[in-house]
């Protein structure tokens, strides 16, 4: 249950603190375009990704149980978020995340960050691939340009939207978007300790501001955005609004609490380090309550963010508080040029991190497993993808879990150990 920072501080020194300040600043520049396109890919307003990376992202480094790791508003969230806003409003997704961070509270304690290791790994990458499918999808029509008066939430209506509206294509958008993300693939191969996504997403975007090209950029979407932290608050609580959300915020509290230790797991592989499971749980409840009463996003462990900050030189959760502490003082200071971030280089950004996501390389290995883990996983996929993430989560951990223990009755189990992300 011990906090990492307080382990790692006791023989903490002035190198460990230098490279903790470069990795942390390095981090903050990945972070700071994708907290606004995860914001504004989840239907809100882009300043709410910047209020969840620095505020939930300082407590995960400060409470939680790995020594790099880093958190913030992540794509696994876009799904969930946008379905929440669409249906119960901001203020409903604010309680939302509320309540999951007191369920995220309970499950510390009750130390079930162990019992990650018992979802069925093919369950993880159905509703991972699936939701790197809707991602890519609601990003289609910044991605192009197309103009759409509203988009639909549901995938199959949505697609149907953005055909119908194929006659507006912009080749300008579109090249904007995929030079982005030729420069982030770029940068990535021959620069990967640069914090290439804020010079990618930068670039194309100071392309369109000086030859004031007719392409929407945050500021000519959602206006200036706000440069200091709201006020904190509680969100209007009710017992019925509390029964009406509670599917909502298990959903959330379980894609928290999986994507957390799964990016812990990969930080530990890459440092040779052991994080501790129920008190990550236990600083994912907490920064999701903080979060809440800045009025931000759910929030979780990225794993993208922490491998960067790993690679980056990251030793300590110093680094983690570096990182919130930079996006904070970039918030107080340079707000108002974040507005001049082009939309369709947000958008190939969220297409590079939608592609990551399904985790390409590992598809080969996928069609050669065992019949009833590929329709597992399929079955998941298409779940998330045609009817919703919280059947999705319930029907495939379901299955999985039935599966595990036929096979372990059937002497056919070996032992199982979390999947490597």
């Amino acid at each position: 249950m011990k906090p990492k920072i307080l382990t790692t501080l006791a023989s903490y020194d002035r190198r460990q603190f230098t490279s903790d300040v470069i990795a942390g600043v390095t981090v903050a520049m990945v972070a700071l375009p994708l907290s606004l396109a995860i914001a504004i890919a989840s239907g809100a307003g882009p300043e709410k990704g910047l209020v969840t990376a620095i505020v939930a992202g300082l407590l995960i480094s400060l409470i939680g149980g790995s020594r790099v790791q880093i958190g913030g508003p992540t794509g696994a969230f876009i799904v969930v978020v946008y379905g929440v806003i669409a249906k119960y409003g901001y203020d409903g997704l604010v309680l939302a995340t509320f309540m999951a961070g007191f369920i995220m509270l309970a499950a510390g304690y009750l130390r079930a960050g162990n019992l990650v290791a018992y979802v069925p790994e093919p369950v993880i990458n159905g509703f991972t691939i699936g939701i790197a499918i809707i991602i890519a999808a609601s990003q289609i029509h910044d991605l192009l340009g197309l103009s759409v008066s509203q988009v639909p939430a549901a995938f199959l209506p949505k697609i149907a939207a953005l055909w119908s509206a194929r006659d507006s294509l912009s080749p300008l958008a579109l090249g904007l978007g995929l030079a982005t993300v030729v420069l982030i693939v770029a940068m990535r191969r021959w620069a990967p300790r640069f914090p290439g996504l804020i010079v990618a997403v930068g670039l194309t975007s100071l392309a369109v501001a000086w030859a004031a090209l007719p392409v929407d950029t945050i500021l000519s979407r959602f206006g200036p955005l706000p440069r200091t932290l709201p006020a904190p608050a509680l969100p209007a609580i009710s017992v019925e609004r509390m029964f009406e959300l509670l599917p909502s915020s298990l959903v959330i509290a379980f894609l928290a609490s999986i994507e957390s230790l799964l990016s812990a797991l990969v930080a530990d592989r890459m440092i040779g380090g052991r994080h501790r499971p129920n008190a990550e749980v236990l600083a994912q409840g907490f920064a999701n309550i903080g979060s809440a009463l800045f009025g931000g996003l759910p929030a979780t462990g990225a794993i993208a963010r922490t491998a960067t900050n790993v690679r980056a030189g990251g030793k300590t959760p110093v680094a983690g508080v570096v990182h919130a502490l930079t996006i904070l003082l970039v918030m107080l200071l340079a707000a108002p040029l974040a507005g001049y971030l082009a939309m369709p280089a947000l958008a190939g950004l969220l297409m590079v991190t939608a592609w990551n996501m399904s985790e390409p390389h590992k598809w080969r290995g996928y069609m050669q497993a065992r019949m009833s883990d590929r329709v597992l996983l399929v079955l998941t996929l298409l779940l998330t993808v045609f009817a919703d993430l919280t059947i999705a989560i319930g029907v495939g951990v379901s299955a999985g879990l039935a599966l595990r223990l036929h096979r372990r009755g059937a002497g056919m189990e070996k032992d199982w150990t979390p999947p490597d992300r």
